[in-house]
């Protein structure tokens, strides 16, 4: 299922790389969101050319919840892939995600590695094996994300059953930012999830007129959506959540530090936005205090008691300071990111 607004310039290559996916049949539907470039022409040449590809017009523009579920509701595959016009599926991405649900039928949700590219550079040669898998109970999988709070799946590379896509219904309204963290948190309580590492699962598009650019930019609003997600689900499944209070007083804690966390990185960047750093600072006051913790306080304190302009002239020196949790740190993200538990 392709969503497309105003990326006629993309859509093709798109299209073109799910059709050409080997070992697997496919269905193409392109959902147009009453787009005002030349992308109605581009998706009805393609169903012209080819019967695996149709196209549902939205006569007004509906926005990308409604245009993601317009097209997931009318799937009848075994198999459900959201991807964006500007993105793409690496060569034999379906058939290694497919190989992976047919051997585990327990499996709802199967991602791997996407490769991210910018228009102004050459586009990077895609990974191709070899492939190892990995299973997580599904508990275990949501557990992990309660810890680590972030999403790890971009989009593109991610296979869904459809009928457990079907038995857990579609994308919140309320979440445009965060309704796919809020979706694969809900595939985990139902199902299995499924990782593929080695090769490359997709190809994501980072640039300046992405979605999550134009519309949802900004720390503060990316936290309160990813917090609106967590609520969501704790609310509408929690009779499905292992030790709920401890799950919750688990999101809470990691929430407040990655609020400290953003607010600090404020003050990191030019121009400073010095009420987005308030209200994240507000966002955390109520969390318990731990090491981890106490360490994000007193780096926005630091960075309060200084001024923006003052920690940013000092801030190379303190980071030579710091270097040993730093380095850490960086060693833990890299363990996680070959995991696939972090992007």
């Amino acid at each position: 299922m392709i969503p497309c607004y105003n990326y006629g310039r993309y859509l093709r290559e798109c299209v073109e790389s799910v059709l050409t996916q080997d070992s697997v049949e496919v269905e193409v539907l392109i959902v147009d969101d009453a787009s005002t470039d030349d992308s109605p022409q581009v998706a009805a040449d393609l169903a012209s050319k080819d019967s695996r590809v149709k196209v549902l017009r939205h006569a007004t523009n509906q926005g990308n919840v409604r245009t993601y579920n317009d097209g997931l509701a009318l799937v009848t595959g075994t198999y459900a892939v959201l991807i964006s016009a500007d993105d793409m599926l690496t060569p034999g991405s379906l058939a290694r995600a497919c190989a992976l649900m047919e051997a585990h039928p327990e499996v709802g949700l199967v991602y791997g590695r996407p490769l991210v590219f910018t228009d102004d550079r050459p586009r990077p040669r895609p990974a191709t094996g070899p492939v190892r898998w990995t299973i997580w109970p599904g508990p275990e999988w949501f557990e992990i994300r309660c810890r680590l709070i972030e999403n790890c799946i971009r989009s593109p590379e991610a296979v869904m059953r459809t009928s457990l896509l079907r038995q857990l219904g579609l994308y919140h309204d309320e979440l445009p930012h965060s309704g796919d963290v809020e979706l694969w948190l809900r595939f985990a309580l139902y199902a299995d999830v499924g990782y593929i590492a080695g090769p490359h699962q997709a190809y994501y598009r980072d640039h300046l007129a992405g979605l999550h650019r134009t519309r949802y930019g900004g720390a503060l609003h990316d936290h309160k959506q990813i917090s609106a997600a967590f609520e969501m689900i704790f609310q509408d499944h929690g009779n499905m959540i292992p030790d709920r209070p401890r799950a919750e007083a688990r999101v809470r804690r990691a929430l407040g530090r990655r609020a400290l966390r953003l607010a600090c990185g404020a003050y990191d960047r030019e121009p400073f936005d010095g009420g987005e750093a308030a209200a994240l600072e507000a966002l955390a006051d109520n969390i318990d205090y731990d090491l981890n913790t106490l360490l994000a306080r007193c780096g926005l304190r630091i960075r309060k008691m200084l001024g923006a302009r003052l920690w940013r002239t000092l801030h190379p020196v303190l980071h030579v300071m710091t270097m040993v949790p730093h380095r850490w740190n960086h060693h833990r993200r890299r363990r996680l990111q070959r995991a696939g538990l972090l992007l």
